[in-house]
């Protein structure tokens, strides 16, 4: 007669275990799966990842609070703390390391720098009108050039006239830059002809100053100086010298090209005509 049968109940548990967390599973992912489909997902890679996660959950409070705290509490201070350190440093190395290509190359670049408006600025003053043109040849991706027009009508400095002009025609003489002047949104545009109207400001007074400002000795007059007038007169004369100035028809017809409305400043741009 064969002995009693010795139960092993440790193989019973690991069964018994194993069932449990397999049927919890099937559950888990049940209810995933019905989740997904009321919430209508649009294909089923996505059908497939709501499932595969369905055994995440979401932090408590306490895995919040009581877990060791690794970052600063005021990170946005800390971060401009740094910057202040090395602004200029950054700026520099930033645009003199900015030499894309091509237009991927260009956008890989662009979005490394993101809010970083200044340092865009000197990227693209950095790069010219030329340069640009060449990389941007088939076409100026999507929001591109809005943000282009923002960006320069916010950070342009004086002597940057002739290098933003450039960068303006270089632009005009892509492939469906008409198209893309078309998309640009009322910001982008308000942008635009914030640009220009600086750029016609500069204009007008550097031709005041060659006008009126300028005596026999090649300086202003000391009655009517200014650090304004000083600032756009030396502007003037290192444009006037390296033959880079304003040329008066070629805004107009950027302008144009940029279906910037000439009525609000038909009266600046005569008085410019008349004084040049």
């Amino acid at each position: 007669m064969d002995g009693p049968e010795v139960i092993n109940f440790a193989s019973v548990e690991s069964a018994l275990n194993a069932a449990l967390e397999s049927d919890e599973r099937y559950q888990r992912e049940n209810n995933a799966k019905f989740r997904a489909v009321h919430q209508r997902v649009a294909s089923y890679e996505e059908f497939r990842d709501i499932v595969l996660a369905s055994h995440l959950k979401p932090l408590e409070k306490s895995d919040v609070t009581e877990a060791p705290r690794k970052q600063p509490w005021n990170s946005v201070f800390s971060a401009t703390k740094q910057k202040d350190t090395v602004g200029c440093e950054v700026t520099e190395c930033d645009a003199a390391a900015f030499q894309p290509r091509t237009a991927s190359e260009f956008q890989r670049g662009w979005r490394r720098l993101g809010g970083k408006v200044k340092d865009k600025y000197h990227c693209i003053i950095s790069l010219g009108g030329p340069k640009l043109r060449e990389i941007f040849n088939i076409e100026i991706a999507s929001g591109l050039l809005g943000e282009f027009l923002i960006i320069m009508a916010e950070c342009m400095q004086p002597g940057d006239e002739a290098d933003v002009l450039a960068i303006l025609q270089g632009l005009s003489q892509t492939c469906r830059f008409s198209l893309n002047v078309s998309f640009l949104d009322q910001a982008e545009r308000d942008g635009c002809s914030q640009l220009f109207a600086r750029l016609l400001d500069v204009t007008d007074k550097q031709a005041q100053i060659g006008h009126t400002g300028v005596g026999h000795d090649g300086a202003l007059e000391h009655t009517t100086e200014t650090r304004e007038k000083e600032k756009y007169y030396k502007a003037f004369c290192d444009a006037q010298t390296a033959g880079d100035g304003i040329d008066v028809e070629k805004l107009k017809d950027l302008m144009q090209c940029y279906d910037v409305k000439t009525q609000p400043f038909a009266t600046q741009l005569d008085c410019i005509t008349q004084d040049s």
